[in-house]
């Protein structure tokens, strides 16, 4: 679903993605992972094209998407979830749920699937995304984006700031999304055991470049939490 190639990004003279490649299949959880300021967020928001690129291609669903704007990649199917959630706040889960269907036709509902995986989103429509807890937040997040029907989540650190009962909520929404085998799903994760609990496939960056990539299962043996260790 997601090809990564050669990838490279710079800040003014500052080099931050250096040949970054990989891969993100559909019906399966990659993590990418690595300490703070190795360039993961950039990452993402060169993805989502946010950030432009200075060489290097990424293919969407057999596409090269390298230059379309974000609107553009949203309409593909590539969904969104950025680090701090950025919901709108004076906006009820409602509105801010369907602010996730802008890509589908008009009067399309808002997926019941949403509701199965966070209940409480469901008794809270009428509610402002600002007066919700920081979980709540992350909740309604991870449902705006799901709304658009995407063949790509990408999420950036779900778990910072979120209580323990959540982040299991979290975990086992992404568990099932990756059962239905509909969409790839790319997790930038710090969590160590939380990436390790559902990675299909890792990558790990430091400095820009990618210094090991592998199978999930295999993270313990390859040192993957050395890596992450300051």
């Amino acid at each position: 679903m997601l090809a990564v190639n050669a990838l490279n990004q710079y800040y003014g003279g500052s080099h931050t993605l250096r040949d970054v490649t990989f891969e993100a299949p559909s019906g399966s959880v990659t993590t990418v992972l690595g300490r703070n300021g190795v360039g993961k967020t950039t990452l993402l928001k060169c993805l989502a094209g946010l950030l432009p690129v200075r060489g290097g291609t990424i293919s969407f669903d057999g596409r090269d998407i390298t230059r379309l704007a974000p609107h553009e990649r949203a309409r593909l199917g590539v969904g969104y979830v950025p680090q701090g959630r950025e919901n709108f706040p004076r906006l009820t889960v409602e509105e801010n749920l369907r602010l996730g269907l802008a890509t589908r036709p008009r009067g399309s509902p808002i997926p019941a699937r949403i509701f199965e995986m966070f209940p409480v989103l469901a008794d809270m429509m009428q509610r402002r995304g600002g007066d919700l807890s920081g979980g709540q937040q992350q909740q309604l997040a991870i449902g705006r984006a799901l709304a658009m029907g995407p063949k790509l989540l990408v999420l950036d650190e779900p778990t910072e700031g979120i209580q323990p009962s959540i982040i299991k909520d979290i975990e086992r929404a992404i568990r099932r999304l990756a059962a239905e085998g509909e969409m790839a799903i790319l997790l930038v994760e710090q969590y160590y055991e939380f990436a390790r609990s559902l990675a299909d496939r890792y990558v790990v960056l430091s400095r820009g470049e990618v210094i090991k990539a592998g199978k999930g299962a295999d993270m313990d043996a390859d040192g993957v939490r050395a890596c992450l260790t300051v």
